[in-house]
């Protein structure tokens, strides 16, 4: 089983469970200069953990490709 595959499965899952499912972040982001690298999958969520945003749903989740 390739790599793609377990993430596919992993994220179908959960989608299946009604979480949005989220991009990927980029290994080196561009636009947050707190972070010089992306090291876990919670990188699409810092926005809200600080509550500078809101989710659309409570119910998200992704996969970080490395």
């Amino acid at each position: 089983m390739k790599s793609q595959d377990i993430r596919s499965k992993f994220l179908s899952f959960f989608e299946e469970k009604k979480h949005s499912i989220v991009a990927s972040a980029p290994m080196v982001l561009k636009d947050d200069p707190t972070l010089m690298f992306v090291n876990a999958g919670m990188v699409p969520f810092k926005e809200y953990f600080l509550g500078n945003a809101e989710p659309k749903n409570s119910r998200i989740a992704d996969s970080q490709k490395c």
